[in-house]
């Protein structure tokens, strides 16, 4: 799994978890759903520290909570 695919994960995790919907999320973090629904579909392939960081204010957690998740354990090599 690349980071871009554990990060939506993640992201949709947090909306299950906070009984939220992408544009609930979009407005309680001043993200654009379409970014969101970028990550989600997979266009976007690695969302930027920026964004992740909206979505961390949002939801009133910190970035080491956002990665601090088993979904971020096994990641594959970003170089080879």
């Amino acid at each position: 799994m690349t980071i871009g695919e554990a990060c939506c994960i993640r992201i949709l995790d947090l909306c299950d978890e906070y009984n939220l919907k992408l544009n609930g999320l979009s407005n309680l973090c001043g993200i654009t759903q379409s970014t969101l629904n970028n990550i989600k579909s997979g266009k976007s392939t690695n969302p930027t520290i920026s964004t992740i960081k909206k979505i961390c204010d949002g939801l009133s957690i910190s970035i080491v909570d956002f990665f601090d998740d088993p979904v971020f354990d096994n990641l594959d090599p970003e170089i080879k």
